[in-house]
């Protein structure tokens, strides 16, 4: 019932279904209860609640329960909000192993975990796989479906075609690897963000202006490939004008940042003193992010549908 918890409810009652939020804790599930409640009121009054159902309407989809068993009991999908810690998750998919039958899901929101660390010898290992939501899930709809090696075809389709009915965006992953492919290519930007502010070439503050009103505007809307395809007369012309600068450009990157010291240091500073590292600041921050996140959602199905 922590951030990711608390959102994944809100997404699959957002798309009709009755939720059963699980936490060892009561008081955790209360709080997570409100802030629900909260979140919903706040969404319904700036006009970006999900889904055809009312605050309230939405609200009655969803308990609490801190009970393993009781929580997954009739459920045709469960999903794992849990730190990321691997002995954690592969302690509570133990648990959930015993008491599930043979058509519930077992689905993790691990962010880098492989599914054949975390699923490898479960009895139920063919209704195991990944569904690694981006922070937070309620705004930023993309779901990336990673399946272990054993993870039967019907898993993931069944997957994939639940998170669509929940007005998600489902991504299939053929075979997992490490970091799957969103946080691979954040850490690859994050990587030459690092060097680039450390090698004294930007400030960490105009560094991050070259993707909020450089790269990621366009990145809103269309992903590098697409990019490629029309910033020339199609991907092949594109690799025929560029092919010799992208592999002159990308031979003189260094190697794999420590994200320590001098550097981390220097990148605090700059992010501290426009963000103060204090819950209340950081949390009206992230609300901004939240509101924004809302808007350019909303622009978008705009723009599908026109």
């Amino acid at each position: 019932s922590g951030l990711i918890g608390r959102s994944w409810a809100m997404v699959f009652a957002a798309g009709g279904f009755k939720v059963k939020l699980y936490d060892i804790a009561q008081q955790q599930l209360t709080s997570a209860l409100e802030n629900i409640r909260k979140q919903m009121k706040e969404l319904e009054e700036s006009g970006f609640l999900k889904g055809a159902l009312s605050v309230e309407q939405q609200l009655a989809l969803i308990t609490i329960c801190t009970d393993l068993k009781a929580a997954v009991e009739g459920a045709t999908f469960i999903q794992e909000c849990i730190p990321e810690n691997l002995e954690l998750k592969r302690k509570i998919f133990g648990q959930l192993d015993l008491l599930v039958g043979d058509n519930v899901i077992l689905s993790s929101s691990t962010s880098c975990l492989l599914p054949s660390k975390l699923f490898t010898g479960l009895k139920h290992v063919k209704q195991c796989i990944v569904s690694h939501p981006v922070n937070p899930p309620y705004f930023v709809p993309l779901v990336e479906i990673v399946p272990h090696p054993e993870t039967d075809p019907s898993t993931t389709e069944r997957t994939y075609t639940l998170m669509k009915k929940i007005g998600q965006s489902p991504v299939k992953l053929n075979t997992e690897i490490e970091g799957f492919v969103l946080n691979r290519l954040q850490y690859a930007v994050i990587s030459e963000a690092w060097r680039l502010v450390g090698e004294g070439v930007i400030s960490p503050t105009d560094l991050d202006l070259v993707m909020s009103d450089g790269l990621g505007m366009r990145y809103a809307f269309i992903g590098p490939l697409e990019t490629m395809h029309l910033n020339a007369e199609g991907i092949s012309n594109y690799c025929e004008r560029y092919r010799e600068s992208m592999r002159r450009v990308l031979n003189t990157f260094g190697p794999v940042p420590e994200f320590s010291g001098e550097i981390e240091q220097k990148i605090n500073q700059a992010m501290s003193e426009k963000i103060p590292v204090v819950p209340k600041v950081l949390d009206a921050r992230r609300k901004w992010r939240d509101d924004c996140l809302s808007g350019l959602a909303k622009l978008k199905t705009q723009m599908k549908s026109d």
